[in-house]
Formats: structure tokens, C-alpha cells, sequence
């Protein structure tokens, strides 16, 4: 078995995550910004996200081609690549049982309520008669997108279904977690795609051959076979930026936390009971916390950091591109 060290996994997942250098801007390049989705639930969190990995981002990015809006994994706000959208959708949907019914029944009411028009959620609950939190059993179908701004109620409205298997959808879904997420388990996979412990076990075991079993310092886990050769490599190059809170390199659940932020007391800072903080990233490491209210933002490191650091890191938070903001951003450090 091929034994992993922290090094080199926190290594793999900065490069596939496009942590390490920014992608040009490019069609093509925020596609694979996208790759396991941009959650969006703090208001244009997204945004940043894009920001962290490709060049020349602006406020509107978050919205342009070839992104849109979903609920996606738990039924969370995420921007994903339209091409994606069967994967993030379709591979979520329930297997068969009261859920599999739930979700095709919230659809078809859903669609005839909409009538092709795109509409304001409260307005079309009100007509289907549920809570408008419930209309998000429907997204899994594929048959939705929606827009939501962070200051009003989703927008919402009805696409054809993508002409996908849902079961395809799901093993296209595991090796995009499998690949900026891995090593991995069923388990982990389950948590983070909103779907139960057996069909995401069932899933691993349909990989197969795709995938090899690897020993990592949280235990045994799953690799895709095609990134082996990847996780050989243990260079990170000089990078640093302010990731926003529910960014993919730390959405992450039990062991995966204790991997990358070995301290009890920092882990309970950066993974609060109520909204994240944004996670500080230097050449690999989260190293601090940081928030923002309108220009102001406050970092609070963990660690004492060079001149050199301090100047990056305040220099990445001028460059943000924040929908509003018309000040320059002012850093305190904490």
C-alpha cells in the first residue's frame, strides 16, 4: 500500500486545487475553478473562491459564462460549470425510497408552478404551497437553476433535464471529490455530497480499478489511480491567499480537519458552531483566520510571521474583488 504523509497531501490538494498559481482567465480555466463546485452560502463566496485560483477576476465573474447558481451538495447555494450541472445534481439524487418520490413529486409541482417563467422562491412556494426551503428537495432533478444575490430570496426557474443517468452522475461526482478531496472514504464522500453511507459506498466499489487504497496519517483511504504519480510530489511553490469561508480546500469533516489543521484550539477556531471565518493560506499551510466588514478585515494568525508574509497576505486583500466595496481594503492585525 502506498503510504501518504501530510506533506504530500496537502501538497496534491493545493495543485489540484489551483491554490499553488493562478489559472489564466479563461473559459476553460473557471470551468476547472469549479471542479468540485463553488459553495455559496456566505453572500459571493464564490466569488473569492474564483478569485483564490484565476487571474483577472472581477466582481460579476461569480455570474458569467460558464457558471451558474444550484443547490447543490446539502443543499447548499453553489456555483458550478453548466456543463457540470447533471454531476452536482442528478449524482446526488436519491437512489429509490421516500426521498427518490420527495424530490421527482417537488419537481413536478415545482415546474407547473413556475410555468417557464423565472420567479422569486417565496412566490413560487406560496403557489405549491411549501416552505420556500422545501422547494430545494426538487434540485437534485436537474431540472432547476437559480440566482441568488445574498441579499434577497433565490430566483428560480425550469431547464430541461440533463440526458444523463443518475448513477453515472454520482460516479463522475466521487472522482471530483476523490480528486481535489482525496484520500477519501465512502463516508467522507457521503457528508460532503448530501447523500447516505451506502449508495456512496456502492460508488467506491463501482470505481474499481480507478482507484487505489493508500495509507495516510488518519488511516487507511482511496486515491483515483490516475492522480498516483501527483501525489509523488511534495513542492509547493511560494503562494498566499485569503480563502472565504466555506471554501473547498476546507470544507471538511472529522479526521480531515484534524489532517490539515493539527491544532485542537486553531481547528475550533477556523471550524466555528456559526458562520466560518475566511482560512489564510501560505505556501500550503492555513495559518490564520480572517473577516471583513465592508473595508475592514481582521486577520488573526496563529503562528508570528515574517515581513515578507504580512506584506503578501495584505497585499492579497487589496486585491479582492468585492461587489460594493468602494474603499480600499484597511488590515488589522489581531
Amino acid at each position: 500500500m502506498l503510504e501518504l504523509s501530510r506533506q504530500q497531501i496537502l501538497t496534491h490538494r493545493v495543485k489540484v486545487s489551483a491554490l499553488d498559481e493562478r489559472l489564466p482567465r479563461t473559459f476553460r480555466s473557471l470551468e476547472l475553478a469549479a471542479t468540485a463546485g463553488l459553495q455559496d452560502s456566505m453572500p459571493r463566496a464564490a466569488l473569492l473562491s474564483i478569485h483564490a485560483r484565476v487571474s483577472g477576476t472581477g466582481p460579476e465573474t461569480w455570474e458569467e459564462p460558464p457558471l451558474v447558481q444550484v443547490w447543490g451538495p446539502r443543499y447548499s447555494a453553489f456555483v458550478i460549470a453548466q456543463r457540470d450541472l447533471a454531476v452536482f445534481t442528478l449524482g446526488r439524487l436519491p437512489v429509490e425510497g421516500s426521498a427518490r418520490l420527495r424530490a421527482e413529486d417537488v419537481a413536478d409541482r415545482l415546474e407547473a408552478a413556475l410555468g417557464g417563467e423565472q420567479m422569486d422562491c417565496r412566490d413560487a412556494a406560496r403557489i405549491v404551497g411549501l416552505h420556500p426551503n422545501a422547494l430545494r428537495y426538487a434540485a437534485p432533478t436537474g431540472r432547476f437553476l437559480i440566482y441568488w444575490d445574498g441579499a434577497r430570496q433565490p430566483l428560480i426557474w425550469s431547464v430541461s433535464a440533463p440526458e444523463v443517468d443518475p448513477f453515472d452522475g454520482r460516479l463522475e461526482l466521487a472522482r471530483r471529490y476523490l480528486h481535489i478531496f482525496g484520500p477519501a472514504t465512502p463516508n467522507s464522500f457521503a457528508w460532503w455530497a448530501g447523500i447516505r453511507p451506502k449508495p456512496a459506498s456502492g460508488v467506491f466499489e463501482s470505481l474499481g480499478r480507478e482507484l487505489i487504497a493508500v495509507g495516510t496519517p488518519m488511516g487507511a483511504a482511496w486515491i483515483l489511480a490516475t492522480d498516483e504519480s501527483a501525489f509523488r510530489s511534495a513542492d509547493v511553490p511560494p503562494s498566499t491567499r485569503l480563502l472565504p469561508s466555506g471554501d473547498a480546500y476546507y470544507l471538511l469533516q472529522g479526521e480531515d480537519r484534524e489532517l490539515l489543521v493539527p491544532d485542537a484550539a486553531h481547528r475550533s477556531q477556523l471550524w466555528t458552531s456559526r458562520v466560518w471565518p475566511g482560512a489564510v493560506l501560505v505556501d500550503g499551510e492555513i495559518i490564520g483566520t480572517w473577516r471583513r466588514l465592508q473595508h475592514h478585515m481582521t486577520i488573526q494568525p496563529w503562528q508570528p510571521l515574517t515581513r515578507r508574509d504580512r506584506e503578501a497576505i495584505e497585499a492579497e486583500a487589496a486585491s479582492l474583488p468585492l461587489p460594493g466595496v468602494t474603499q480600499s481594503i484597511t488590515v488589522t492585525w489581531a
